[in-house]
């Protein structure tokens, strides 16, 4: 059983690493990524639109897939062909510095294979951001003037938090070393804020956010904010590929003004229309067809179920059988060689306590985005239980009861499938059942980096600050965990033996 052990690892790994293959199958189709907003979401759409109307070519968008480190490794790994970005926030996220000259970046993105389109017309920088009633009775109207209210409440964003040309950079120049910014999911602190749970918080100048909750960003009299102007960042060899699908996103060039993009961007957040509708509305706006109402809250969450369901699904089982087929073995040599077996299990244990988002953005440089590094995630979070349970269920069988099957002359081999592990099935059933409930759960994070599945509409909730659309993808992944409950109920009649019951 020992040696059966790394031949079921090895394939449950090929599982994933199939899935990349046959998703890197399809070169003529340029994959278009976006991060978890609606305005990098809307620009992705738009760059999907103007590359599938052009005759020959198709584009494929991979829809908030995260942040910038996981956008920008994606592409680097070739997992995307393009993506929107920011002068500003490449500068930071490849050189450390976001004021930085464009030269520089342009030759660090050539020595990676890769370059950007121009600008777009717009910059979409950040800010600061204060109620209206809060700026007027304060006196707040620049940034300098935060330095003296020690008392505000600040809440920004985990990136905002973390980048040179975020909080840590403006605190030093504004002296704002005395106020402690709490973090936040960049949607929720528009909320908090209009709560009157915080005092200030960091905006993108875009955001249809500050005309809808009546904010005021603080001017920066400092200059403190490098250039954020919108391009897109894409991989040299896509564009050799082609020609005509970049000439095409090449004449966007200047043609998308800030009042422009404020107002798709509220249509987006504020008048709850899809990017994909917003983009098509602007790129054809003679076609009235393009602009569609958003479904109903159970239409919408039937499209999700048709749509994502089986992705999600699919998610589940593959990694849930890998985990079946590795963890029932370490179980059992858990059993038989505890030294080999406690540090088997301590490994699998040390996975559990990596935050599973962090282990998909692990995963990535080996496996690109998309079903791969899901797969692989999924398959590592589901060891435990399963191994465990079995441990648990073989400790629990009377000695004698093995030893009066050795009696009878039975070889170890049919010992163990005809007696103890039939009657360690029920704790090993339940060990795949948490599994499988667990599974279901994590997998919703899968959309992160672009696996798809029941999280693409809570993700994208999440970064619009739509409720509805987070409950869209919510509600169909808490009935699978009760479906997969009542199988499984249904599965220990098939597989536990009656007397056990």
């Amino acid at each position: 059983m020992s040696r059966f052990l790394p031949v079921a690892l090895v394939a449950a790994l090929a599982l994933a690493a199939t899935t990349v293959t046959i998703a890197a199958a399809a070169p003529s189709e340029l994959r278009v990524g976006s991060k978890r907003f609606a305005e990098s979401l809307l620009l992705g759409e738009i760059a999907t639109q103007t590359i599938a109307a052009v005759p020959g070519e198709s584009a494929r968008h991979e829809a908030a897939l995260g942040g910038t480190a996981v956008t920008m490794t994606a592409l680097e790994n070739d997992s995307i062909d393009l993506y929107p970005e920011y002068l500003g926030t490449m500068k930071d996220a490849l050189l450390h510095d976001p004021a930085a000259p464009d030269d520089k970046l342009a030759a660090t993105l050539a020595a990676k294979g890769l370059a950007m389109t121009a600008s777009l017309g717009f910059e979409d920088g950040y800010a600061l951001a204060v109620r209206r009633a809060d700026a007027s009775a304060r006196g707040l109207t620049k940034l300098s003037d935060l330095a003296h209210h020690p008392e505000l409440r600040i809440g920004v964003s985990h990136e905002f938090l973390g980048r040179a040309d975020g909080w840590p950079g403006l605190a030093r120049a504004y002296g704002l070393d005395a106020l402690e910014p709490a973090a936040f999911e960049h949607a929720l602190a528009y909320r908090a804020i209009a709560a009157g749970s915080l005092d200030v918080t960091d905006a993108y100048t875009t955001d249809a956010a500050l005309a809808t909750y009546d904010l005021v960003p603080l001017a920066d009299d400092r200059r403190f904010f490098p250039s954020y102007a919108a391009v897109f960042v894409y991989r040299v060899h896509a564009r050799d590929q082609h020609p005509r699908a970049f000439a095409a996103l090449d004449a966007l060039a200047g043609k998308l003004d800030t009042d422009t993009v404020v107002r798709l961007n509220r249509a987006i957040e504020t008048d709850g229309k899809t990017a994909a509708a917003v983009a098509r509305t602007w790129l054809r706006p003679d076609d009235r067809a393009a602009d569609v109402a958003a479904p109903s809250f159970l239409a919408g969450t039937l499209e999700v179920i048709r749509t994502d369901g089986p992705q999600h699904l699919f998610l589940v089982l593959v990694s849930l059988l890998a985990a079946t087929l590795v963890g029932v073995p370490l179980g059992i040599i858990a059993r038989r060689r505890r030294v080999l077996g406690a540090l088997l299990l301590g490994s699998a244990g040390l996975v559990q306590t990596i935050p599973s988002l962090a282990l998909l953005c692990f995963m990535i440089p080996l496996f690109g985005i998309g079903t791969g590094p899901a797969l692989a995630a999924l398959f590592l979070y589901g060891l435990l239980p399963i191994a465990r349970n079995t441990l648990t269920g073989l400790s629990s069988i009377p000695p004698e009861l093995a030893e009066s099957a050795e009696a009878l002359g039975l070889p170890p081999r049919v010992v163990l499938l005809r007696v103890t592990l039939p009657m360690a099935s029920p704790t090993i059933l339940a060990g795949v059942k948490t599994s499988a409930i667990l599974a279901v759960g994590t997998a919703t994070l899968a959309a992160f980096v672009g696996a798809g599945g029941f999280g693409v509409p809570i993700s994208t909730g999440l970064g619009l600050n739509d409720t509805r659309l987070v409950l869209e993808g919510a509600l169909p992944a808490a009935l699978l965990a009760l479906v997969a409950q009542g199988l499984f109920a249904l599965l220990e009649r098939v597989v536990v033996p009656r007397g056990l019951r």
